[in-house]
């Protein structure tokens, strides 16, 4: 059983399985969940939803029993094209609703962020989805957010691996309550030839994905959402729970961050990152 994290009213699995870049993702998902993954996570922009979809009903897992994101993205921030957004997702997915529905990033055509909260809110409320958030907002946008939102945020999706600084989004996070989502957990691969990880990895002999997953749920707050198509990295991945890292191996993971860590930038919609 994976553990859970909580923030207001969501119950969120520790370790989720993440589909950007898996296209018809069927098999992979249905392989998931029958491995013990209980969250999954989508969007429109991945192209992964439908697969999902198809995924979850080959799996036999029952829906209720899998914690399932989806994420608007920035072209559909209008209140129309966001509930249009929406009700294609839930189609593509064939559920009726998500777990959790996030803004996939901010805006980059001036649309009021006012609108698209609005827009967030109604979907709670018409229960399309359970519960709410965004990723990939600075601290500024991520409070501006939850200001003009009338619903509760319970997730900030964003990157984060060792290589990454997360400190600032980290601590504010945690003073709101708030679940820190984290992709790219394993830097699309970028630390499996790292020496301190791998290190690190032959004294506890773990792989160094499972290093670093293990540093990232250390953290009380962050739900990392590894992605693979292979079962045997897949199963891993879950194989977390029973191992802790020290202090020392936590100040030396770290340690390894640097100032060009990050790896989801795009020009013209990333904002001023903390």
């Amino acid at each position: 059983m994976i553990p859970m994290l909580t923030a207001h009213g969501a119950s969120i699995p520790t370790i989720g399985f993440g589909t950007s870049q898996l296209g018809d993702c069927t098999d992979v998902v249905a392989t998931a969940l029958q491995l013990g993954y209980r969250h999954i996570d989508t969007a429109w922009k991945y192209g992964s939803e439908q697969g999902v979809g198809n995924g979850i009903k080959k799996s036999g897992v029952a829906r209720q029993d899998i914690f399932l994101t989806t994420k608007v993205s920035h072209e559909y921030l209008r209140a129309a094209d966001f509930a249009r957004s929406v009700e294609e997702s839930l189609s593509r997915l064939q559920t009726d609703y998500v777990d959790l529905l996030l803004v996939h990033w901010p805006t980059i055509d001036n649309i009021p962020l006012a609108e698209t909260m609005d827009a967030l809110a109604k979907a709670r409320r018409e229960g399309k989805t359970r519960f709410i958030g965004v990723a990939n907002f600075n601290i500024a946008l991520l409070d501006e957010a939850m200001r003009l939102c009338p619903e509760q945020f319970s997730v900030l999706q964003a990157e984060y691996h060792p290589y990454l600084d997360q400190s600032k989004m980290l601590a504010h996070c945690r003073s709101k309550g708030l679940i820190f989502m984290a992709y790219c957990p394993l830097a699309r691969g970028g630390i499996f030839n790292d020496p301190v990880l791998g290190e690190i990895a032959k004294a506890k002999g773990r792989t160094i994905a499972q290093i670093a997953l293990r540093w990232l749920i250390q953290q009380d707050i962050v739900a990392p959402i590894p992605r693979s198509g292979d079962a045997k990295h897949m199963r891993e991945s879950l194989d977390v729970f029973d191992f802790t890292l020290s202090a020392d191996e936590m100040q030396r993971i770290h340690a390894l961050k640097r100032a060009d860590g990050r790896i989801a930038n795009p020009a013209g919609r990333a904002p001023a990152w903390d």
